[in-house]
């Protein structure tokens, strides 16, 4: 009579503890969504580039600085161009994660807050090229979508 209470108990316990589990489980489900919710992100870039048209160089450094109009600070990045290239394109402001970035001398990360730019590439302590840019204020507008069923 003992191994047959102690196994009907088990069978219990088991019982329970699965019944414990499938509850726990149903009370932690997602409840159903009664709107689609969607993230948003805009950041402005500013693609600038420097090309030996004629290929004369060979291989050489070019130094891209940008510096903020409003601010006055100044971010740089150096890139090689290897023989037989010519040119580079580089993005502003780059990711910090990049291993190459725009930064300061101060290792400021530049980021793409609205305003008036200027930018030039040197190539031998030389400007070769130079320019201005603005990146404008970035808006998003989200849409919510209703469920109906």
């Amino acid at each position: 009579m003992f191994t047959a209470t102690a196994t009907l108990f088990s069978s219990l316990s088991r019982l329970l503890t699965a019944a414990g589990v499938g509850l726990l489980l149903l009370l932690l489900a997602p409840t159903a969504a009664h709107a689609q919710t969607w993230m948003v992100s805009t950041d402005p870039y500013v693609k600038l580039g420097v090309n030996d048209k004629y290929g004369q160089l060979g291989a050489y450094s070019a130094r891209f600085v940008v510096t903020n109009q409003k601010t006055g600070k100044a971010y740089i990045l150096v890139k090689e161009v290897a023989a037989g290239q010519n040119g580079v394109d580089v993005v502003f402001p780059s990711e910090p994660a990049e291993v190459d970035y725009f930064k300061t001398d101060t290792n400021e990360a530049a980021s793409s807050k609205p305003g008036q730019y200027i930018w030039e590439c040197q190539v031998g302590g030389k400007k070769v090229v130079s320019g201005r840019f603005v990146i404008p204020q970035a808006n998003n507008d989200v849409t919510v979508i209703d469920k109906t069923r």
